[in-house]
Formats: structure tokens, C-alpha cells, sequence
């Protein structure tokens, strides 16, 4: 049997969003969405930071080059991202998402509200505790309705 780790990340999301958004959702009816979310939003990056720590010393990224070969094991492997890259050179690297299924798991569990919450709320924390030399930027996400999610990192 896999483990939790074994499994796409996918796959994990969406075990995790089964149990997360039903408890969630009735947490928001009892105390509030907006300090619900606060609250969930703060564990969630928490949890995240703390992968991307344990990730660091795995992945051992010192340069651009580094951080875009990551890409063969991030989501884009296993085909839930489809992206476009837009530069990459020693300072740069970076992406559009073009097609993202974690957006349309979400949507289909009627929770695409939630998948900012809980998938692309992790995103800068994650590479925060991975690459703390690299600068990571996103001004919008395919799950907030934008046409493609954008990012950039840099030196």
C-alpha cells in the first residue's frame, strides 16, 4: 500500500479536501468564514513551510537551473499543471499555468472558493522553507479566475 508521500500530489489533495472541506465549511457556519479561513490559512502555510524545509536539503537548489529541473517532480510530472514557460536564465525562472486540475478538482467538489485556501495559499510558504535565497512571486491564480497563474522566481 502507498504512502500518503507515494501518492500525486493530486491525489493527495483531493483525500485531504474530502475531509477538509466539509469541516471547514461547518466551521465557517459557526464561527465565521473570514476567521475560519484566517486560522486554516495559517496552518495550512505553516504545514507547507515546514515541507519545503524538509524538501531543502533534498532538492538543494543554488541555482535557476536547479529550481527549474525541480519541475520534473512538481505536479507538471505527473500532468496536473499544464504550463508555459516564460524565461529562464541564471537570475530567472519562470512559469505560466495555463491548465490547472487543481482548480477543476476543486470546482468540481464545489469548493473552488476553498482551493485558494488550501492549494495555492502553500505555494509561497512551501518555497520559502525550499529556496529562502530565491524570490517567489505570483499576482494571480487560475483558481481566483484569472486566464493562467504566474510564476516567478528570482535571485
Amino acid at each position: 500500500m502507498a504512502t500518503a508521500d507515494e501518492l500525486p500530489l493530486l491525489e493527495r489533495r483531493k483525500l485531504e479536501a474530502a475531509v477538509l472541506i466539509p469541516v471547514i465549511r461547518a466551521m465557517q457556519a459557526e464561527f465565521g468564514e473570514a476567521k475560519v479561513n484566517e486560522v486554516v490559512g495559517r496552518a495550512i502555510r505553516d504545514i507547507a513551510r515546514a515541507q519545503g524545509e524538509a524538501e531543502r536539503g533534498r532538492a538543494g537548489i543554488r541555482t535557476m537551473a536547479d529550481l527549474a529541473r525541480m519541475r520534473e517532480r512538481w505536479p507538471l510530472a505527473e500532468g496536473s499543471l499544464i504550463l508555459d514557460i516564460v524565461e529562464q536564465d541564471d537570475e530567472r525562472f519562470g512559469f505560466n499555468v495555463t491548465r490547472c486540475k487543481f482548480m477543476e478538482m476543486y470546482e468540481a467538489m464545489g469548493a473552488r472558493d476553498l482551493g485558494v485556501l488550501l492549494s495555492c495559499g502553500r505555494d509561497f510558504a512551501y518555497f520559502e522553507g525550499l529556496a529562502p535565497n530565491v524570490t517567489f512571486e505570483r499576482t494571480q491564480t487560475r483558481m481566483e479566475g484569472a486566464d493562467y497563474c504566474d510564476f516567478r522566481y528570482h535571485k
